[in-house]
C-alpha cells in the first residue's frame, strides 16, 4: 500500500501517447484479412500481407471472389449504410483441402469499401446468435429491476462476460478528468479483482477515447500477435487508410505492452455512450488467447446499447426528481422575494430555503457595499476576496461552479473545511453581485490500480519518443483533500433559475421606478411651473406693500400716533420678508428650467468677488478672520456657482455673529472617487448632528428666526445646483463649536 496526498500531480506527461496516431498504423491483427475496394469499380486497391494470393491490388474483387461482391454489392445498394462495420454474413473460402470460414463485416472510408474477413469456427453464423437470444431477453427483463447505477453496471458485467466467457469483465467509468474507477466487475478468480479501483487518465490517452466513440467495440484476441501490414501504404488519394472503424486494426505497442503488464493475454472493450458521449467502457480480460465470434460481441454491444439507454432513462428520472424538489423550493424563495421590498430581504430572511436549494452548508448575497452571510461560510474578508476574485475573471459567467475552488483560487487553502465548493450566480448585468453557496471539504480515499505519479517511464534504448506503460497494478491509495461533493446538474439549473428569477423581478421593480420617475418629473414640472408663477405674481404687490408703506410713513407719520407708527413699520418689515421669501422661492424654482452653461475658470476669483460683496453687511464692530486656500480651476456655470459660494459664506457670516473673532475657512480637499471636494468652515453655532439631514431641505431651519433671520431656502438651493453639476453635498457640525459644509464637483469636467 502507498499513500499519497491529493495535491501531487503526474510528472511524467504522455504527450508521445497522445500524439501516436492510432487510427492510421497501417496493420491489422492476424485473425483476419482486410480488402479495400474502390466503392464504384468494386476493385482491389489495398489488401493485408495475409490475404488470400488471388486478392491482388488491381484485381476486381468480382473476379476474385464473386461471393464477397455480391455482398459488397448489396452492401453499397442498402438505403441507409450505418456509421461503423456492418456485419454482413459469414462465408468459406479457400480450396477444398484448406476450407476457413470468415465472418465479413464492411465499412467505408471516402470513396472506398473496407471489407474485413475474421476467421471464426462457426460455420453457420446463425448459431451462435439463436444462443444467445434468450440470454439477451432475460438482460432486458432484470434491467427494469435494477435499483441503483450500480446495480445496472452489475448487470451488464455478468451477462457480458456470460456471452464472451472471459474470465473478467468490468465496468468502468470516466469522471470529468477522464480517471476511470471499475464500479463493477464479475470474474472466475483467474485474474485479480479490480473492483473499486481507480485507472489514470494516461492508460487511455486522448486519441484511443476518441476511438471508443467512434468505434464501440474492440478486440485483441492474443497480445502476443505480430502485425500484418496493409500493401500499398497509402489509398489512391495519397494518404493512409483510416482503420477507425475497423475491426481487425492492429493496435498500440504501448497498450499490447501494458497489456502484458497487467497479465491478461486477451482483452475486448464496448463503449457505453450516453447521449453520443464517451461515459465509459465494458473492458474485458482473459489470462490466456480468446477469440470471441463477431456475432458475440455485436451481442455484447447489443447489451450495452441497452444499458446506456436504461442508464441514461435512470439518471434523468433521478435528476428530475431533485429537478421537481428543487424547484418548489425555488418557488417558496420566489414569493419570499415578490413579498419584500428588496428581493435580497426576501433570501435572508429564509437562509434554510437559501441553503436548501442547492444543498450547500453556506452562502453569502455580495454587492459592492454589502456582504451578507448565511450558515457556515468563510469569514467576511475572504468572501470579499473571493467576490473580487469572481468580478476580475476574464469571461463573464452568469454561473460558476467548482468542487475543487483552491485549486483555481489558491487563497481558499485556509479555508476549505468552509468552502471546498462554491457554485455562484450573478445577479446583476451592470454591477457586479453575486450569491455565493459554499460546500465544505469532503476527505475520501481513493484506491487505485498502481501509482498514477509514475504511469510511464522512457525506454533507455528506445529514444525519446518510446515510452513503457507502468508495470505494477499493486493497490495504491490517495487520500483526497480540498474538494467538496459535486454539485449536480439540477442544482446548478436551480441556481441559473434562481438567477433568472431574480433579473425578472429587479427588471419589474425597474419598470415600476421607471414609471414612478416619470410621474414624479411630470409632477415637478408642473410645481416648478406653479412655484415659478406663483413667486412671480406676488413680487409686485410685496413691493407694492413695502412702497405705501413707507410713503404713508414719511409722509403721513406725524399724523400717526405711536401705536400707528408701530403698526406701519411692522406691515413693511413683513412685506420685505415676504418680497424676499419669494425672491428666494423664485430663484429655487428657476433651478431645475435654466440650463447649466459651463465654462471653466479660477475658483479663488469667484470667492473673493461673493466674500466682498458679504462683508457689506458686516458691521464695523465685528471682527472676521478669513481664510481662503488654492482652490484652483473648476468647469461649473458660474451663476450658479455664485450662489452657492454666496449661501455658503453668508451663512458662515450670519452664523458667527455671537464670536469675539468669526474665522471662516474655505478650502480644498485631496480628490475622492474621481471629484474634487470644496469645503466652507466656520466657528459659529453649529448644529446638532442628529437633524443633519434637514438642512439642505426647503423651508427647514435649525434655529429660530429671532435669533437669525433667514428664509430656509439657501442651503436647498446649494444642494440642488450642485447635484446639477453631478456633485454631492453634506455638513458636519456640533453645537457651539462651529460647522463645516461639503461639496464636490466632477474632477473629469475640470479645465
Amino acid at each position: 500500500m502507498n499513500q499519497h496526498k491529493a495535491a501531487t500531480q503526474p510528472t511524467i506527461d504522455l504527450t508521445a501517447c497522445d500524439r501516436e496516431p492510432i487510427h492510421i498504423v497501417g496493420s491489422v491483427q492476424p485473425h483476419g484479412f482486410l480488402l479495400a475496394l474502390d466503392a464504384r469499380e468494386r476493385t482491389i486497391v489495398q489488401a493485408s500481407a495475409n490475404a488470400p494470393a488471388g486478392a491482388r491490388v488491381g484485381t476486381r474483387l468480382e473476379a476474385t471472389f464473386p461471393e464477397l461482391d455480391a455482398l459488397v454489392r448489396r452492401y453499397l445498394d442498402g438505403d441507409a449504410i450505418q456509421d461503423g462495420a456492418t456485419y454482413l454474413r459469414t462465408v468459406t473460402l479457400g480450396p477444398d483441402t484448406a476450407r476457413q470460414a470468415y465472418e465479413v463485416a464492411a465499412h467505408r472510408v471516402d470513396d472506398l469499401v473496407v471489407l474485413e474477413l475474421e476467421e471464426t469456427d462457426d460455420a453457420s453464423g446463425d448459431a451462435g446468435l439463436d444462443a444467445l437470444t434468450p440470454r439477451l431477453r432475460a438482460f432486458v427483463e432484470r434491467l427494469h429491476s435494477a435499483r441503483s447505477v450500480p446495480d445496472l453496471c452489475q448487470l451488464l458485467a455478468e451477462n457480458i462476460r456470460h456471452v464472451t466467457n472471459f474470465d473478467r469483465a468490468l465496468v468502468y467509468r470516466f469522471d470529468r478528468d477522464w480517471h476511470g474507477t471499475v464500479l463493477a466487475e464479475d470474474g472466475n478468480g483467474a485474474l485479480p479483482s479490480y473492483l473499486d479501483l481507480r485507472f489514470p487518465a494516461s492508460d487511455i490517452p486522448a486519441q484511443a477515447r476518441e476511438l471508443y466513440r467512434r468505434n464501440r467495440l474492440r478486440i485483441i484476441p492474443d497480445a502476443g500477435y505480430a502485425p500484418v501490414p496493409i500493401h500499398p501504404a497509402r489509398t489512391p488519394a495519397g494518404k493512409p487508410l483510416d482503420l477507425s472503424q475497423s475491426v481487425l486494426r492492429s493496435v498500440s505497442p504501448v497498450h499490447v505492452e501494458y497489456m502484458r503488464n497487467m497479465g491478461t493475454m486477451a482483452s475486448m472493450s464496448v463503449s457505453i455512450l450516453v447521449d453520443g458521449a464517451l461515459w465509459g467502457l465494458v473492458s474485458c480480460h482473459n489470462h490466456d488467447p480468446k477469440r470471441v465470434p463477431l456475432q458475440a460481441r455485436n451481442a455484447c454491444d447489443f447489451l450495452t446499447q441497452i444499458f446506456a439507454l436504461q442508464l441514461s432513462a435512470k439518471v434523468r428520472g433521478e435528476q428530475a426528481e431533485q429537478r421537481l424538489a428543487l424547484g418548489q423550493v425555488q418557488a417558496k424563495l420566489l414569493a419570499y422575494m415578490a413579498e419584500e421590498e428588496s428581493f435580497v430581504d426576501g433570501l435572508l430572511n429564509h437562509p434554510d430555503d437559501v441553503l436548501g436549494l442547492v444543498d450547500a452548508s453556506g452562502a453569502a448575497v455580495v454587492t459592492t457595499d454589502r456582504c451578507r452571510l448565511l450558515g457556515q461560510t468563510p469569514p467576511e474578508r475572504e468572501v470579499r476576496a473571493l467576490y473580487e476574485w469572481l468580478s476580475e475573471r476574464g469571461e463573464a459567467e452568469d454561473v460558476f461552479a467548482t468542487d475543487a475552488l483552491s485549486e483555481m483560487f489558491p487563497r481558499a487553502e485556509g479555508f476549505t473545511d468552509r468552502a471546498s465548493g462554491l457554485l455562484a450566480i450573478s445577479i446583476s448585468k451592470r454591477f457586479a453581485s453575486y450569491v455565493l453557496w459554499f460546500r465544505p471539504e469532503v476527505v475520501r480515499t481513493v484506491r487505485w490500480g498502481g501509482n498514477p505519479v509514475k504511469a510511464a517511464r522512457p525506454d533507455p534504448e528506445g529514444g525519446p519518443d518510446r515510452l513503457h506503460p507502468r508495470k505494477s497494478f499493486e493497490i495504491w491509495k490517495e487520500t483526497v483533500k480540498g474538494r467538496s461533493l459535486s454539485w449536480s446538474v439540477p442544482e446548478v439549473e436551480a441556481a441559473m433559475d434562481l438567477r433568472a428569477s431574480v433579473l425578472g423581478i429587479v427588471l419589474r421593480r425597474a419598470e415600476e421606478l421607471a414609471a414612478m420617475s416619470e410621474e414624479l418629473q411630470r409632477s415637478n414640472k408642473e410645481l416648478e411651473a406653479f412655484s415659478y408663477s406663483v413667486s412671480h405674481d406676488l413680487r409686485a404687490p410685496f413691493r407694492h406693500i413695502v412702497g405705501y408703506s413707507n410713503l404713508l410713513k414719511t409722509r403721513e407719520g406725524v399724523n400717526l400716533s405711536d401705536k400707528g407708527r408701530h403698526y406701519v413699520e411692522t406691515i413693511i418689515e413683513a412685506a420685505f420678508s415676504a418680497g424676499t421669501l419669494v425672491d428666494n422661492l423664485l430663484t429655487f424654482s428657476q433651478m431645475g428650467r435654466h440650463s447649466l452653461n459651463k465654462v471653466n475658470g479660477e475658483l479663488n476669483a469667484l470667492v473673493e468677488e461673493v466674500r466682498r460683496k458679504v462683508l457689506r453687511d458686516v458691521t464695523p464692530d465685528r471682527t472676521v478672520r478669513w481664510e481662503i486656500g488654492p482652490l484652483g480651476r473648476v468647469h461649473a456655470d458660474p451663476v450658479m456657482l455664485r450662489l452657492v459660494i454666496e449661501n455658503l459664506l453668508s451663512n458662515a457670516v450670519k452664523y458667527t455673529r455671537g464670536q469675539p473673532e468669526a474665522v471662516i475657512e474655505v478650502g480644498r480637499l485631496p480628490p475622492q472617487d474621481g471629484e474634487a471636494v470644496f469645503f466652507v468652515r466656520d466657528n459659529g453655532v453649529g448644529f446638532d448632528m442628529a437633524y443633519v439631514e434637514k438642512l439642505f431641505g426647503v423651508f427647514q431651519r435649525l434655529h429660530r428666526v429671532e435669533e437669525f433671520e433667514g428664509t430656509g431656502i439657501g442651503l436647498a438651493n446649494v444642494r440642488r445646483i450642485v447635484e446639477r453639476h453631478g456633485g454631492r453635498t453634506w455638513a458636519e457640525g456640533e453645537p457651539g463649536r462651529g460647522a463645516t459644509f461639503t461639496f464636490t464637483l466632477p474632477l473629469r469636467e475640470e479645465a
